[in-house]
């Protein structure tokens, strides 16, 4: 059985839980607690070169990085596909899901807003607006881009990516920052799309055996 070292609030490792959710694959599930320090310690250093979650162990190979790592699940376990069967339907869902993993996570995500805090020494309500300004800024180019693909359901056709796999997660992760949405009609359409489906539901953070 597969295993998903993961921390519960890790928009990266939500990505591929929806991932292996749609799939419908069973996984052994080890928490990583990131606030701890969990990733730091020679255990994890000894499974992991980056020291990040997600990583994924099968058959003995350990792969990090979300997106590699759902192209990998795809890839091994076709059914149901995350990415379009043409060469420009996958340029559209990874330019999307880029968009997501790319540009807005890297400047949000756990390490950044901790170095805001305790090395520039940025105040909790800074480092929070922080958040919110870039955040909203990569929401609203997110919408601009599916504003031009066709009319559907999920982010690129009627069922769900790739795309829609990072989509959520930020969108979740926006919600508790209180991130403003207006202007973002498309994305919260999309996000409530996803929402209504179980692989979706299962793969919340509150639902993982480390939420707290």
């Amino acid at each position: 059985m597969m295993k998903l070292y993961n921390y519960f609030r890790s928009s990266a490792s939500y990505r591929v839980r929806i991932a292996l959710a749609l799939k419908g694959l069973p996984y052994e599930y080890i928490p990583i607690h990131l606030l701890r320090g969990d990733h730091k310690k020679p255990e994890y250093g000894a499974v992991s070169a980056d020291q990040f979650v997600p990583l994924l162990e099968d058959e003995g190979a350990h792969l990090s990085q979300s997106l590699a790592i759902i192209e990998y699940l795809d890839e091994t376990h076709p059914t149901p596909p995350l990415l379009p069967a043409d060469a420009l339907g996958r340029a559209q869902v990874r330019a999307l899901a880029q968009s997501v993993a790319c540009d807005i996570h890297p400047l949000n995500n756990l390490r950044v807003l901790k170095y805001l805090v305790r090395v520039l020494k940025l105040s909790e309500e800074a480092k929070n607006e922080w958040y919110r300004h870039w955040c909203r800024e990569g929401l609203l180019s997110l919408e601009k881009q599916l504003q031009r693909l066709p009319p559907s359901l999920y982010a690129w056709g009627d069922s769900p990516s790739l795309a829609d796999c990072c989509l959520v997660p930020q969108v979740a992760n926006a919600q508790r920052f209180k991130v403003d949405f207006q202007g973002l009609d498309r994305v919260q359409a999309i996000y409530e799309a996803c929402m209504r489906l179980p692989a979706f539901q299962a793969a919340e953070p509150e639902r993982c055996p480390d939420a707290e």
